[in-house]
């Protein structure tokens, strides 16, 4: 398999094909022809070294090719490595790569693959939050993010949002908590402190009949009636509140 840029077809003299039939050179097909004449010196050194599966001698195209998987090989790596760097703890597995064999008989890396956990917990909304985050991290990490790179991405900032939503509901139910749980606070206080008051002022009340002035019996029975009525009254309607 040879690798060819989407933007123009590379013949196979390494020269770019313009728009209008005339030949452009390419500065990567440069770059290559000069990677071939070492890798045809070394043949010439080593003969055996530039030997295809059957032995014979690579051509310039099979040298081309190698080259080729050589590059795409060193990124393949590299871009999992990245995700394994900034995934952390999160990831699951080490890279698994698909390979292809060149013309020499060497596998390359032409794709690869990392796991990475991706699971929430149901009552941890803090970790779910710093979790979506390093996920993102680690899918954007690559210099040039795959598709499914992307989409990783896109599945944990969902995650993200949904964490940061339960941190804000929970937030409220602490603060509505909070404030239903004042409001009743204060109605004992004003209970005990009415019931506080009641045996004052039952005091006061029979302060205000042990000092009035010696009565006769009659009258004396009359007063304590009298003042007995008017405290029980006071008590049945509420107005010792108002004391």
């Amino acid at each position: 398999m040879r690798w060819i840029d989407d933007s123009g077809g590379v013949s196979a003299s390494g020269s770019r094909e313009a728009a209008y039939g005339e030949p452009v050179e390419d500065p990567r097909a440069i770059e290559q022809a000069s990677e071939i004449a070492s890798e045809r010196a070394t043949r010439e050194d080593d003969p055996l070294a530039t030997k295809d599966v059957n032995g014979e001698p690579l051509s310039d195209d099979d040298l081309r090719v190698i080259e080729q998987l050589k590059q795409r090989d060193a990124e393949v790596r590299a871009h999992e490595l990245a995700h394994i760097a900034a995934g952390g703890g999160h990831i699951t597995s080490g890279p698994s790569y698909s390979y292809q064999t060149g013309p020499d008989g060497k596998r390359y890396a032409i794709g690869g693959e990392v796991g990475i956990d991706t699971s929430m917990k149901a009552s941890d909304p803090e970790g779910n939050l710093q979790k979506a985050r390093a996920i993102i991290r680690a899918a954007m990490a690559p210099a040039e993010p795959s598709a499914q790179d992307m989409r990783v991405a896109a599945s944990a900032r969902a995650m993200e949002a949904r964490a940061q939503q339960e941190i804000r509901d929970r937030q409220i139910r602490e603060y509505e908590a909070v404030m239903n749980a004042g409001t009743p606070d204060r109605a004992p206080a004003s209970s005990e402190a009415a019931k506080a008051k009641s045996p004052a002022s039952e005091e006061r009340s029979g302060s205000t009949t042990q000092s009035s002035p010696r009565l006769s019996g009659g009258q004396e029975r009359l007063a304590q009636r009298t003042g007995a009525l008017f405290y029980t009254a006071a008590v049945e309607t509420g107005l010792h509140r108002l004391a």
